[in-house]
């Protein structure tokens, strides 16, 4: 599933290619539906209508309209937004095409269909929308005292924590892995347990992984590809996702997979221990 740092890559890649740009025709290509389905009513609204910016929340892709409205799109596990010529040839589980005015087409690819496109009055209607899914506060310079204390008060598994996208948005399984790896932190700990210095730690990893994939436009796994067609490469820096068997890139001890949180969990059973260390042991 695309996360924080592919989706901000897509949106960086369509930002120049979008804004000031308007809308003159939406085509559906696909009779299948989305995960919230995209209502026809919406292309009337949307025609004509310039798009004013380009932005990200958490794993959402926000274009805000010249009327105040706003088009949301969330790629799921799947998804691909992207800027094409009209001759380009039609992808497979192509669902939506926008015509843009400079002849060119945004398209919306979905294979598996868990994303969707979505349209919003104004800024209140999107707010809202955002609470409904349970959106917390972005990963970058999270309040300490807010972190601290969230963690503090729940007996979940730090890993459960981090995936959850009412307590931050937007990180997801890779992203937890390699922040709790460099962190030094095992999944399996209780969030409450976490000392106020692991809890800092973990916090100050999580926006560092991010920021760090960000400058590598994001992981290509599977179908990933940022809003110009190009792909990630910061798995070419994966320090334990995926690479269970292998040698844990600070120790060299092989790597562990476990089933956390209801996700395949990728750590180093040294670097990471299940019960804290003293202060003076060294890994």
């Amino acid at each position: 599933m695309p996360e924080l740092p592919e989706v901000e890559t897509v949106v960086r890649d369509l930002r120049p290619l979008l804004v000031d740009r308007h809308f003159v025709a939406v085509g559906r290509t696909s009779s299948a539906e989305l995960r919230r389905p995209y209502n026809d009513a919406w292309t009337a609204e949307l025609i004509d209508r310039r798009i004013q910016a380009v932005q990200r929340r958490g794993k959402w892709i926000v274009l805000e309209l010249d009327n105040a409205s706003f088009l949301v799109v969330h790629l799921g596990m799947t998804g691909q937004l992207t800027v094409v010529r009209p001759e380009e040839p039609l992808a497979s589980h192509t669902h939506l095409i926008f015509a843009l005015d400079d002849g060119q087409q945004l398209r919306y690819r979905d294979i598996r269909r868990f994303g969707s496109v979505t349209w919003h009055t104004n800024a209140t209607a999107l707010e809202q929308f955002f609470a409904e899914v349970g959106l917390g506060p972005e990963p970058f310079g999270v309040d300490a005292d807010y972190w601290r204390q969230t963690l503090a008060g729940t007996t979940r598994l730090i890993k459960a924590v981090l995936l959850d996208q009412t307590v931050i948005a937007g990180v997801g399984n890779i992203y937890a892995d390699e922040a709790l790896h460099q962190a030094r932190l095992h999944p399996k700990r209780r969030a409450c347990e976490l000392t106020s210095a692991e809890a800092n730690r973990l916090r100050k990893a999580v926006e560092q992984v991010l920021t760090r994939a960000i400058e590598r436009r994001g992981s290509t796994i599977r179908n990933y590809v940022g809003g110009s067609g190009l792909a990630g490469g910061y798995q070419a820096e994966f320090r334990v996702y995926g690479r269970g068997g292998e040698p844990c890139t600070r120790c060299k001890t092989p790597l562990t997979v476990l089933r956390v949180a209801g996700r395949s969990s990728h750590f180093c059973p040294r670097c990471q221990p299940a019960e804290p260390r003293s202060a003076d042991e060294k890994v």
